[in-house]
This record gives structure tokens, sequence and C-alpha cells, in this order.
């Protein structure tokens, strides 16, 4: 039933395991019970893949129920309560929910929930956590269909899925822009797209984010993961410390802004990503770090740049999100 579905999407049969199948000219292999790219990526996104394959296989640093608890929160306060959202009445009984860039479908199982159930969910990833996103979906007995792909190069119609979710994902490409518009003609109009992308934040985070970046580069994951774990200790350190600092007024030139902070907080946004949140172990810690730090592909954007993106792509917004860490958008493709 659910490869039926799949073959109806992409316009030709299923091939059965260890089977091929040529789809806009990209040919595919029936893995595992998943399709599968064999398409050519770049090497910074192979290197992305690379990571966040090793990141989501290790399940119990992100599937405590405080670690998804968190998660959870985080996601309706720029969301919103999407599961129960009026506008799922746009659409078909049940209307195509293309994650794209699912990874271990974290963020779709905590945000859409029961929803789930209602619709044709369909996981997109450049790595192999799609693998562990089918175990994760298996173990809920939710309906899904999974693809392992380049999001530049989905085998998808034009005007053929109805809402499409990326959470923290486009910016993993090579190009955030180029994302956006690979994927924006891909809904129906009327269409929306749920995305989140990284903000561009002050001089010295943007630095020591880099430099820490190109330190890792050419690490393994695991060597990566280990190195990190300083820095995460030093996120401990700082949260443990329990502190509060005043800054009396906006310090300009280095995009900070006057206010109260813990300081953990302002050591965090403002000069290095050491993340803290109390109740987390330290694997669960260096988990968020690794996110941010290991992939090779990070683009950081403007809310003005995403706007505009948005507007060249045909896509109106019609819920916006701009926060510290990054650009939360709702938005619905116009016709």
């Amino acid at each position: 039933m659910i490869h039926r579905s799949l073959s109806e999407l992409l316009g030709v049969p299923v091939p059965p395991e260890g089977g091929d199948v040529v789809v806009s000219g990209t040919r595919f292999t029936m893995r595992g019970g998943i399709l599968r790219s064999s398409g050519v990526v770049s090497s910074t996104q192979a290197d992305t893949s690379t990571a966040f394959g090793y990141k989501w296989a290790r399940r119990s640093t992100y599937e405590s129920q405080h670690s998804r608890a968190a998660a959870r929160a985080w996601l309706l306060e720029r969301y919103g309560d999407v599961a129960g959202a009026r506008w799922w009445g746009d659409y078909h009984e049940h209307p195509w929910l293309l994650d794209a860039g699912c990874g271990a479908a974290f963020s779709a199982l905590e945000l859409f929930g029961d929803r789930l159930r209602k619709v044709r969910y369909l996981g997109v990833d450049v790595s192999e956590a799609v693998d562990v996103a089918a175990e994760r979906f298996a173990e809920r007995d939710l309906p899904a269909d999974f693809l392992q792909a380049d999001l530049l190069e989905l085998p998808f119609p034009d005007a053929s899925i109805d809402v499409m979710f990326s959470e923290g994902v486009l910016h993993h490409t090579d190009s955030t822009r180029e994302a956006l518009f690979a994927l924006a003609p891909l809904l129906r109009p009327g269409g929306r797209l749920l995305f989140y992308v990284y903000r561009r934040k002050g001089p010295i985070r943007e630095f020591t984010d880099d430099y820490v970046r190109d330190k890792l580069r050419d690490l393994p994951p695991d060597a990566a993961w280990e190195a990190l774990r300083s820095i995460t200790q030093l996120g401990i350190a700082l949260g443990e410390l329990d502190a509060m600092v005043d800054v009396a007024e906006d310090v300009e030139l280095l995009d900070i802004p006057a206010g109260r902070y813990s300081v953990q907080r302002l050591f965090y946004w403002h000069v290095l990503k050491a993340f803290y949140r109390p109740g987390s172990s330290l694997e669960e810690l260096n988990h968020v770090n690794f996110d941010w730090y290991a992939p090779a592909n990070a683009h950081r954007q403007s809310p003005e740049q995403v706007r505009a993106w948005c507007e060249d792509a045909g896509l109106e917004i019609e819920r916006e999100v701009v926060d510290l860490p990054g650009i939360t958008v709702i938005a619905r493709r116009r016709g």
C-alpha cells in the first residue's frame, strides 16, 4: 500500500529489493526497503551527510523524554500548533507531507504527532539517517515512505506535494537559496513550506563558529564528537555557575544587545556555541554541539535574505519567527 502511493507520486513502479529504477534521469536502487539515489553530491555535501548519518545513529543522545520534551516545546514555540492547524482543511483527506531532510524524523515526530496518521508522510535525507527514521516510524506503527536523495535533485513532479517540512536543513546544503528554490516548485498552489534556517550571529560568534568547524573538517565523525567534549564541558561549567551579568548598553561594535544575561547565555550567543540545558546529560549536550559544528555546510543568513528568497520563489510568508538562533517560516505557495 505504501509503495503504491510512492509509485503514484514518482510516476513509475517502485522496484523490489535490489532492483533499480530511473526517475527524472537519476537511478535509484531499492536497498533495505528504501529507494536510494546513485547521484553524485559535492564533497562538502558528502561530508555533511556523513556527519548527520553518524549523529542520528546515536539514538541514546536525543531520545530521552527530557530531550524530546525540550525539542517539542521549542518547535511549538516557533511553528505553533501545526498538528491542529486549520489549514489542513485546504488539502485532500490524506495530503502528502514531505519531510525534506528528515534525519531521524526527530522534529517531525515531535511537531506533527498524531497528524502523521492522517497524512502520507515521505521522509527524504541525503544521509543514511533515513534508516533510523524508518526504524522510529515502525516502532510507533506509523505509515511512511523514505527516500535517500539530495534535496536539490528530488525526483518528484512540480506541484505534487501539499506540505513540506524542512527543520534546520536548507542551510546544510551547498546553497540555502538554491535549496529553497529547488523545493518551492514541488508544492501545489496553496501548498505550504515550513522551514527553519540559521541566522547570522555577531562577529565573534561567526569567527569562532567557522574556526571550530574548520578544525573539525578533516576529522572522522567519532573523533570530532570526542574533540567537542571540551566545549561541551565548558558550557556545563558556565551553566552551573548560575551567574548573571548586566550589559548596560548595546555593544554595537560586537552586535551584543543591552540586557540581563546569564553568563552562559551571553557566552553562548556572542562568543562560542557551548550549549547547556539543565537536566541534560553530557552526551545529550554534545549531540547539540556536534549538530552545529560538525557539518561542513552550515550557512547563516539574515531575515531580509530569507524574505527576499521567499518572494522570488513565489512563497507568501504566513508566519515568521526571528530569534537569535534562526529564522522560522511558514509560507504558502501562490497560485
